[in-house]
């Protein structure tokens, strides 16, 4: 019971890819809580608000989905774990998503720098006016109500340039440091979708494990089953005996049943996350091994993620946001001067064209905005203090995560040892159950508990390993090294 209780804190951080269905067999389904380790935050950082967990509550979680590419065949396509994790960094709708917030937010910033640059132009003109001689205020005698119509051309090229605004280079950087955060929550998604594609890629390994098993057991089932009915024919066993066989045959048979079907629900839930087509078959070359980790401890993992962690870096990103933010509020206060000149030139038409120029700089200072610039600036300082208590809040999060994700390593580590040695004690205690029916001293119900007692400790066994692992990819996640250190957790693989 011990063993199972921590299997599920294991199961639990990986709990919004693992899905509804049978407790034994897991599908996959995203799960709200838990943000910091399965969702990046935030996919745009631009925005006027940061929600966390905003991919997991909008209905269904990014990440689950993909775009899927490729021409179905007939052949089965061999997929790896590094295939797999490879066709999800191309394909995956949440990594797809957030790459196009970071475009968006690319362009915001070189609009902000847009308002910095010369800004010139080319403007011709053709005109025809009549204008009155009265409205401007001409009244002679004999002076008529109009010039009467006349027509001129007017060429220039207009030149506009902002010569000094504190409020413009503030919100400039601003804008930069957002892009930054961008780009690092993006580099987070690439952790998320790892995550994703490794916990779904052991979920299928895990299936076809326990369809394996189901397998064996339907085949020691019939073969038992055969045995007791020879037994009952000679009048050697009693006719419950071969009761409990066929109902064990037939328990048997439904369980390949219930785990054939869970495997075929998990490789579609696979094929969802990294773009396989529906209808295309495909088969795992990769098998859950154990793979103890070397060289690593907690206090150094803790380290790693502090320094690597890009939803950490991305969140110190937006705090360097937010206080250009108050600080282009606050500019508003001051003269900004800028330069406007245009040169061209203008006549009746282009062969009796003059030279005509324009030059001109202006100040503006505010004066009174009714109070709208202190309300900009309480603004932008409750965003500073929102974005600064988000980051301190992910920094507790951040050795909050490696801490639960090592706990549930070493709890599943410990949990795949004990399976080991109780799924071999078992499968000895079935064999001598079998040859002690077979000589006639005990009745078949032993023999019944003994090959319960080994599936048990099968199922243990696979869901120990299968939690292992999810374990090490929930501790790289955690450290924010999913991607890079990829290989290094997964023994080469």
């Amino acid at each position: 019971m011990k063993t199972f209780v921590k299997l599920a804190i294991v199961i639990s951080t990986a709990a919004w890819i693992i899905g509804a269905g049978e407790p034994a067999f897991g599908q996959l389904q995203p799960d709200p809580a838990g943000y910091s380790i399965s969702t990046p935050r935030p996919i745009n950082p631009a925005a006027s608000t940061t929600n966390p967990s905003a991919l997991a509550t909008q209905g269904q979680n990014p990440y689950l989905g993909s775009t899927p590419v490729g021409t179905v065949t007939d052949q089965e396509i061999p997929l790896s774990l590094q295939q797999a994790v490879e066709r999800g960094l191309r394909y995956n709708l949440g990594l797809i998503e957030s790459s196009q917030a970071t475009a968006e937010v690319r362009a915001q910033r070189l609009r902000a720098l847009a308002a910095l640059l010369p800004d010139l132009s080319v403007k011709g003109e053709q005109a025809l006016e009549d204008l009155s001689l009265k409205e401007i205020g001409f009244k002679l005698p004999g002076l008529p109500a109009t010039t009467g119509p006349f027509s001129y051309q007017d060429t220039r090229v207009s030149l506009a340039q902002s010569v000094y605004s504190q409020e413009l280079h503030d919100r400039y950087k601003a804008q930069k440091s957002t892009e930054q955060a961008s780009a690092f929550s993006t580099r987070d998604a690439r952790d998320v979708v790892v995550y994703a594609v490794g916990v779904a890629y052991f979920q299928v390994v895990a299936s076809a494990a326990r369809v394996e098993t189901a397998k064996a057991q339907l085949a020691s089932a019939r073969e038992l089953d055969q045995q007791t009915a020879d037994q009952l024919k000679h009048e050697v066993s009693p006719e419950i005996d071969a009761i409990r066989a066929q109902v064990e045959r037939q328990s048997a048979e439904q369980r390949l049943i219930n785990a054939r079907d869970a495997f075929e629900k998990d490789k579609l839930a696979l094929g969802r996350i990294i773009g396989i087509p529906i209808d295309q078959r495909f088969t795992l070359t990769d098998t859950a091994q154990y793979h103890p980790l070397a060289d690593l401890t907690q206090q150094t993992a803790t380290t790693d993620a502090l320094e690597t962690r890009s939803d950490l870096r991305s969140a110190e990103a937006n705090v360097r946001a937010a206080e250009y933010g108050v600080r282009a509020e606050k500019a508003q206060r001051l003269p900004a001067f800028s330069l406007h000149a245009n040169y061209g030139g203008a006549g009746t038409n282009v062969g009796n064209f003059n030279s005509v120029y324009t030059v001109a700089g202006s100040v503006s200072l505010p004066i009174y905005t009714g109070g709208r610039i202190r309300a900009d600036v309480d603004e932008a300082r409750a965003t500073l203090a929102r974005r600064q208590a988000e980051y301190e809040d992910l920094k507790g999060r951040v050795a909050y995560d490696v801490r639960v994700a090592w706990l549930d390593l070493e709890a599943s580590e410990s949990g795949v040892k004990v399976a080991e040695k109780n799924r071999a004690l078992a499968d000895r205690a079935l064999a001598q159950s079998r040859d002690r029916y077979s000589n006639g001293v005990t009745n078949y119900l032993e023999v019944v508990e003994a090959q319960e007692a080994l599936t048990a400790a099968e199922e243990n066994y696979i869901q120990t390993l299968y939690s292992f692992n999810v374990s090490k990819i929930a501790l790289a996640r955690a450290m924010g090294v999913a991607e890079r250190c990829f290989s290094d957790f997964f023994g080469g693989k």
